[in-house]
């Protein structure tokens, strides 16, 4: 199982850290729009990610490849950071700038927001498997401008930002509750409408 879902989740890692930079490059609501590229292409590649897989897994087996793949998308967006560090140093100040706000929220608050962030993105995608695209590329953009955190996008902006104010505890206190959010906003529709 590791030799098949590792890469794969490498692979969507890099797609959300793609979306990540344009965002970043571009802000406001055209960022968020294009950052729908990074979803679209781990649905269409078949790529495994954590907030597309966590609504989805049904028996105890599944809980080693969700962390497996958890594993590999922190992967491929910590290649993806280094890259872009090294290549658009102009965007590790604005990635600090992120990881700040996200500091100031609070773990509490950032938990909250992940729930709305999981929500969202097991609905894109569990239309997605229907061929129903819409909601996908409605529902990253809307996500990010509501400013509900997504973990796996985090993750590549707090390895992003200068090192000095990524490597501190409450950073990890802090991403592990946007995990934690997103699992249960990705677990929200089945476990209050386990029929839909």
């Amino acid at each position: 199982m590791f030799r098949k879902v590792f890469p794969l989740a490498i692979l969507a890692g890099i797609c959300i850290a793609i979306g990540g930079t344009v965002f970043m490059r571009v802000g406001g609501v055209a960022g968020a729009v294009l950052f729908a590229f990074g979803l679209t292409t781990v649905v269409y590649y078949g790529l495994k990610l954590y907030t597309g897989t966590a609504g989805f897994i049904r028996c105890r087996g599944d809980w080693g490849m969700l962390c497996t793949v958890l594993a590999g998308n922190i992967m491929g967006c910590l290649l993806t950071a280094l890259a872009i560090r090294y290549a658009h140093p102009d965007l590790v100040e604005q990635a600090g700038g992120i990881l700040s706000a996200r500091m100031q929220k609070g773990a509490l608050a950032c938990f909250l927001l992940a729930i709305g962030c999981g929500f969202i993105m097991t609905t894109a995608v569990f239309f997605a498997r229907q061929g129903k695209v819409l909601p996908m590329l409605l529902g990253v953009p809307v996500f990010i401008l509501c400013g509900f955190t997504h973990s796996i996008a985090d993750a590549f902006y707090f390895l992003c930002a200068p090192w000095q104010d990524v490597l501190q505890w409450p950073v990890l206190l802090l991403y592990a509750a946007e995990v934690a959010g997103n699992f249960v906003g990705c677990n929200l529709y089945r476990w209050v409408a386990p029929n839909p």
